[in-house]
């Protein structure tokens, strides 16, 4: 269990948490999109039974999963689907940006129903699938930390934000404990220059939501999900010291075109900052800079 692995524990304590397994019944939401699918595979062998809430058939099967469907926009079905498991996977939403009333009610309603289920069917752990886009306005020579000031780079961004924040409010008043993982890209391998600072692999991925089931001190903690890279964009230390040890670099899965310059309409924005073609959608082209204040003394 990784609970029994102290955080920071070096690299026995990374050989353990890559190698551990959990013994947990997991509902998981989305299981059927392209970053649910690609987690179940590094998740086979390491959960007990996973019980996958999807609209869409997200066959062929494991041994050890199941599937209801079930839209997490009706949260009378959800909370009679979660009943009976150990912690909630929220996997499900749409990954990319769509218009506002669809982002209302599928990431932002969808999501305050996983927690609210949560609560009444007594589940005391959700591992949330955040993004990267959350600090998406941040200049691509920032470091960011989880602790700096959220900056989404879109509506998709922003529906993030909301997620992370309506974890609090279940942590404070449920005792629910989180961990959000605010993903790069969780792509088969890196196709693009910007993949290869943010890129996470299938079992760096699965390792941090193991650690978001297991981990002793989660409460309501965020992290970045990203596997080795050369690139500094992001202080991502509250997950080493939660034990987290990536077993893969991004360079190494990376496709010919990653070292391929990408060409942008926008290249005033999307090579500027972090969130890259998120950033473009409907800007203006004006880049204004904020100031990043820190007081870390």
């Amino acid at each position: 269990m990784i609970s029994d692995v102290p955080p920071g524990s070096g690299p026995a304590g990374a050989e353990a948490l890559a190698a551990a397994t959990s013994a947990k019944s997991i509902v998981l939401t989305g299981g059927s999109g392209n970053v649910g699918r690609v987690l179940r595979r590094a998740l086979t062998g390491r959960i007990a039974a996973v019980h996958i809430l999807d609209v869409v058939d997200p066959s062929p099967l494991a041994e050890h999963e199941s599937w209801s469907s079930i839209d997490i926009t009706d949260l009378a079905a959800l909370t009679a689907a979660v009943e009976g498991a150990d912690a909630i996977v929220h996997f499900a939403g749409y990954p990319n940006e769509r218009a506002a009333e669809d982002m209302l009610r599928v990431n932002v309603l969808g999501t305050h129903n996983v927690y609210e289920a949560a609560a009444r069917a007594g589940i005391g752990r959700v591992v949330l699938a955040s993004s990267n886009h959350v600090t998406g306005f941040y200049p691509r020579d920032a470091s960011v930390g989880v602790e700096d000031q959220m900056r989404p780079d879109s509506l998709y961004g922003l529906s993030k934000c909301w997620g992370e924040l309506e974890a609090g409010v279940y942590f404070e008043k449920a005792g629910i404990r989180t961990l959000a993982i605010r993903i790069g890209n969780a792509g088969e391998r890196p196709f693009d220059p910007r993949g290869l600072a943010v890129w996470i692999s299938p079992r760096d991925l699965a390792q941090l939501v193991l650690i978001g089931l297991e981990h002793p001190e989660i409460d309501c903690t965020t992290v970045y999900g990203v596997s080795a890279t050369d690139a500094a964009w992001w202080d991502n230390s509250v997950a080493t010291a939660l034990g987290y040890r990536p077993q893969d670099r991004t360079v190494d899965f990376a496709a010919p075109e990653a070292f391929q310059p990408k060409v942008s309409p926008l290249p005033e924005v999307t090579d500027h900052f972090q969130g890259a073609g998120f950033c473009a959608l409907g800007h203006d082209g004006a880049v204004r800079r904020r100031r990043v204040w820190r007081n870390r003394s």
